[in-house]
């Protein structure tokens, strides 16, 4: 019988394969959506052009204070804080990366890209944390998100770009939009792991000397769970960076317009300057966030560092 039933199974596919759809549902439907966006862009304008101004002046004020520092304080600043949190062989790389990225006069570039990052990691954890909190206090809320994470971490980058445009036009705020939904998703799933790890023995000691919920979540839950928070602050960050050349595409500056620019003229040699500019400017902040990450650890077990 099981061998009757998978012949006549596989008769059914493969009569099922030579068939035809009777009609491209598909493009009916995408004109649906390209109605339901045109519709939301202009009724919507003066919502999203209120969110286009406010990110603008805050990226535009962070990136003019970035430049305005001189270098060598950003350099010697860097270096410190690198050998205070991972040691003195981080400290060193960190200095030579920054120099190195002076040197080939991409400075100006790099505070721009990392005025960007430090825009987008800043509103995307400012998303995410309270939403993974939500997530892990709520089943139905984790069901309910679950799926949408998934799409937005499969979904290829360049997707995120074309509403980004309709929505704010061309320039750093549709970049910086297009990164936030790239790079959220890390941060909320780490957020809602590390507060779901948290052990039952201790919200049950917390709960017994009267804590309320939220005193539970803040001085119980958050603090146990923040070496894992940490982790998906990392994870945002790393995939941050990522965007920069893909943002490049709407208009966004820094180095991801030098990678484009040289890619554009055929000058490999510039292209990948640029490219390790990036990639030294991401291993930076790998090796800080995962010495905060090691530190918060260590607090919370105890060790000597």
């Amino acid at each position: 019988m099981a061998l009757v039933a998978l012949v006549t199974l596989a008769t059914v596919l493969a009569w099922g394969a030579r068939m035809e759809f009777p009609a491209d549902v598909g493009r009916d439907i995408g004109k649906e959506i390209d109605a339901a966006v045109k519709w939301l862009t202009r009724e919507g304008a003066w919502f999203f052009s209120g969110i286009k101004s406010i990110i603008l002046k805050v990226l535009l004020n962070l990136e003019d204070a970035l430049l305005w520092v001189p270098w060598p304080s950003v350099v010697v600043g860097i270096g410190f804080l690198a050998w205070r949190l991972a040691g003195w062989r981080v400290g060193v790389f960190s200095m030579f990366a920054l120099l190195s990225i002076g040197f080939v006069g991409l400075w100006d570039s790099a505070m721009e890209t990392l005025a960007l990052v430090l825009t987008s990691v800043t509103l995307a954890v400012t998303i995410g944390v309270p939403l993974g909190v939500l997530a892990a206090r709520n089943n139905a809320a984790d069901a309910l998100m679950r799926p949408f994470l998934d799409g937005m971490q499969t979904m290829p980058s360049f997707v995120y770009l074309v509403p980004a445009i309709l929505f704010f036009s061309l320039g750093n705020v549709p970049a910086v939009m297009a990164t936030i939904i790239y790079a959220v998703p890390p941060a909320i799933r780490l957020t809602n792991l590390g507060i779901r790890q948290v052990s039952p023995e201790t919200l049950e000691a917390a709960r017994s000397f009267g804590t309320t919920p939220m005193q539970l979540l803040l001085k119980v839950q958050i603090p146990m769970a923040l070496p894992t928070i940490m982790a998906g602050i990392n994870q945002t960050t790393m995939m941050a960076l990522a965007m920069v050349v893909v943002g490049a595409l709407v208009g966004a500056g820094g180095l991801g317009e030098d990678v484009l620019r040289a890619l554009g003229r055929q000058e490999p040699g510039n292209s990948a300057l640029a490219g390790m500019a990036i990639v030294f400017m991401a291993i930076i902040i790998d090796r800080l966030t995962q010495a905060l990450t090691k530190g918060q650890q260590q607090a919370l077990t105890g060790d000597n560092p």
